[in-house]
């Protein structure tokens, strides 16, 4: 799989995200609580998302599959414990309000600096790109086609962000973000899988276009989706591991273990294994 390569080149920066706020504060988890739990129960549950291949999704035999989810189970085996995967919806994980229903998010999510205020994210773990997508059968030709139409993506993403012009990413990792398109209506869907499914039933019979992952879409397409891409890639976003605040032994170790795993080539053989190529240390021009 070839994404753009004309837009993507080889990068050599720093990885490890120094996010303020690993202090324990009022409401949340008292320090060294989530990794005393995970080691004396001797199991790290993992939020993922179970429709989003290649990198997290559920195979025919309803087990949980993907880069994301090799990542997490990698973690957890260097950590000494076993991983266990849940699927809570996307605005569950981002809100920060967990409850101890789960240790760690690896699902895929940008750090953004409003996310930050109630997460902390110890390490990127590799990038992609995202881009628009139209019915195979649509008219549209460039970007500025989709202007005004019915656009569909999941709800509390940075898709939808970027929909509503509001997508701030961290400048350390993603250079300034473009918003090409302005959309006469945003839907949101529980999953972008939902909105492909909308967008598949026909043309402009409920959505005209959604934006998602290039990776999704191409997974998508070759589950024999009605679909293809539209223009370039419109952001690339790098992605991290996801920790509630307060556990700053926690946020550390994570931290540490995927460091050691973009070092030894970990990160880097999963990515080719599941997207066909390297996705860890590259990243837009």
């Amino acid at each position: 799989m070839k994404i753009s390569p004309n837009r993507m080149m080889r990068a050599g920066v720093a990885f490890g995200l120094a996010m303020a706020g690993f202090i324990s504060t009022s409401g949340f988890t008292q320090a060294g609580e989530v990794l005393d739990k995970v080691m004396a129960e001797g199991k790290m549950t993992v939020a993922t998302n179970s429709e989003y291949p290649p990198a997290s999704y559920l195979n025919a035999e309803g087990v949980f599959e993907g880069y994301d989810v090799d990542v997490a189970k990698e973690l957890a085996k260097r950590m000494g414990v076993e991983a266990e995967f849940i699927n809570p919806a996307w605005e569950a994980i981002t809100s920060g309000k967990w409850g101890g229903r789960w240790d760690v998010a690896i699902g895929s999510m940008t750090p953004t600096p409003e996310r930050a205020k109630v997460l902390d994210f110890p390490a990127v773990y590799y990038f992609t790109p995202s881009a628009f997508y139209v019915h195979k059968d649509s008219s549209a030709k460039s970007l500025s086609d989709l202007n005004d139409k019915r656009i569909g993506t999941s709800g509390g993403s940075t898709y939808e962000a970027y929909l509503t012009h509001s997508l701030k990413l961290d400048p350390t990792y993603s250079p300034p973000v473009t918003f090409s398109v302005t959309p006469g209506e945003i839907r949101t869907y529980e999953s972008d899988t939902n909105a492909m499914d909308d967008l598949r039933i026909g043309d402009g019979k409920r959505l005209d276009a959604g934006i998602s992952s290039v990776p999704n879409i191409l997974e998508a397409i070759k589950a024999n989706y009605p679909i293809r891409l539209l223009g370039d890639p419109v952001f690339y976003e790098p992605l991290a591991v996801a920790l509630s605040k307060g556990d700053p032994e926690m946020t550390a170790k994570t931290g540490e273990i995927i460091e050691e795993m973009r070092a030894d080539g970990t990160l880097v053989e999963l990515s080719v294994k599941w997207f066909g190529e390297d996705l860890v240390t590259t990243t837009k021009k």
